[in-house]
């Protein structure tokens, strides 16, 4: 078989990449290369040089059809995330995009065997709690004036009690709280309904917090592993946001390339959507430890800053149940995730104020806020 697979150059595209190859299949990648994600928007090194390479946009219909001819399915991976306040630039990439392909595929009857796209845990939003009474909330964002006093958790709204529990939330749920979540709606929407509406089998799979190596060094949105990592490996104690009881779901890249190679081969998957994440409650301030742990940090004790970011969820995980009926489980731990990252980390030779960088951009976006002030 023939893959293609957009955004191929980057994180999980690369490692679904390595394992397609792997399995015998022809990779093609699609690729922009853009910065701050790809360093002076050079190909990475570690692509396979067997991976037919292209460099393109996916919104450029004469790029993304030459990348599609001749292939017999498509990862399509390409993506927009970040802090920026570009919001048209999150449906333009994730979401026209995602047209594009199903309409090439119609309009030159191109005989694709399968689409899967990138969804995402930001979908979920706060995702499904419940109040004391057992009645199903789904929250909205947090009001910044609870936030400015230290106020984390979840307020009960009008009708229900408290306290709010948080639940592992399944994927009937859609509670997007920003641009980025709210594209990735409408892009399963786009693919699943499409799909079906011309019988070509489409998969969504919404990604919780994947964690690994290749992770870009340099955009913001990038996560905990990549700030903690980056932390301890300049000497220096990460920064806690909130309280460090947040809860999040990390999930091994390795578990999410073994997810995405099952839906490939699995028919069951087709015309569905799937929760993919670690199956695991994990504090930001237990995440930080074990990062404190792999980086020889034994001393180290997780503390508040007394700044949060605000957009943030306070308690999020996903119910993977759905994708483990077809046989699919994480089965790598968050400190299988650190090692990883920390040992490619150390190899890509980081730039000493890419920290500085991006608590500058936060601040001057506004993402990042102090208690009382």
């Amino acid at each position: 078989m023939k893959v293609l697979i957009t955004g191929g150059a980057g994180f999980i595209g690369s490692h679904t990449a390595d394992a397609l190859l792997a399995r015998g299949h022809q990779v093609r990648v699609l690729d922009i290369l853009q910065q701050p994600v790809h360093r002076g928007g050079e190909k990475p090194a570690y692509l396979d040089p067997e991976i037919e390479f292209m460099i393109g946009d996916v919104r450029d219909e004469a790029a993304l059809l030459a990348a599609m001819r001749g292939v017999d399915a498509v990862y399509h991976l390409a993506a927009f995330q970040d802090y920026l306040p570009e919001f048209s630039k999150f449906f333009s990439t994730n979401v026209t995009s995602t047209a594009l392909i199903y309409e090439l595929i119609v309009r030159e009857k191109l005989p694709i065997q399968k689409v899967i796209v990138a969804s995402s845990q930001a979908a979920l939003g706060e995702g499904l709690y419940l109040d004391a009474d057992g009645r199903r909330v789904l929250p909205g964002l947090r009001p910044d004036e609870n936030l400015r006093k230290g106020l984390w958790e979840i307020q009960p709204g009008p009708g229900q009690t408290g306290p709010l529990q948080y639940q592992a939330t399944d994927e009937t749920v859609a509670n997007p709280q920003n641009c980025y979540g709210t594209s990735k709606i409408a892009e399963e929407n786009v693919a699943l309904n499409l799909g079906r509406m011309y019988q070509i089998p489409s998969v969504a799979m919404r990604y919780s917090i994947v964690q690994g190596p290749r992770q870009s060094l340099y955009n913001a949105y990038s996560g905990a592993c990549r700030i903690f990592s980056l932390s301890f490996h300049a000497g220096r104690d990460p920064v806690i946001y909130e309280d460090g009881n947040q809860v999040r779901d990390f999930v091994n890249y390795l578990d999410v390339v073994d997810a995405n190679l099952k839906v490939l081969e699995d028919p069951r998957a087709d015309y569905e959507m799937f929760n993919v994440g670690g199956d695991k409650p994990v504090t930001v301030g237990e995440f930080a430890w074990v990062v404190g742990q792999v980086f020889g940090r034994n001393d180290y004790t997780p503390n508040a800053s007394g700044k949060y970011r605000f957009g943030d969820t306070r308690h999020i995980l996903s119910d993977v149940s759905k994708l483990k009926a077809l046989g699919w489980k994480p089965t790598r731990s968050t400190e299988d995730s650190v090692r990883a990252y920390r040992d490619w980390m150390e190899t890509a030779a980081p730039a000493e104020d890419i920290l500085e960088q991006s608590d500058k951009l936060m601040k001057a976006l506004g993402v990042v806020r102090e208690v009382g002030v």
